[in-house]
């Protein structure tokens, strides 16, 4: 796995950075991309759901963990 790479998005036209794996961006994208939405928007829903005590990197991987085992359980 690689190391986090920084890179940035914008939630409801404010600009932030997230670190994930490059495994993480790519899965992101292709979840977005599935989905029809763009990766900010998916990242705005993420971030509107989780937990004020989870970062929003956190969110992210474990909604990508989430939607990945959703596929296999079914």
């Amino acid at each position: 796995m690689s190391a986090p790479v920084k890179r940035s998005l914008t939630l409801r036209g404010h600009r932030t950075s997230v670190s994930l794996e490059d495994e993480f961006w790519k899965a992101f994208r292709e979840i977005a991309e599935d989905r029809g939405i763009a990766i900010n928007a998916l990242a705005a829903e993420i971030d509107e759901s989780r937990s004020m005590d989870t970062g929003l990197a956190t969110a992210i991987r474990l909604y990508v963990l989430k939607f990945y085992q959703s596929l296999n359980a079914g």
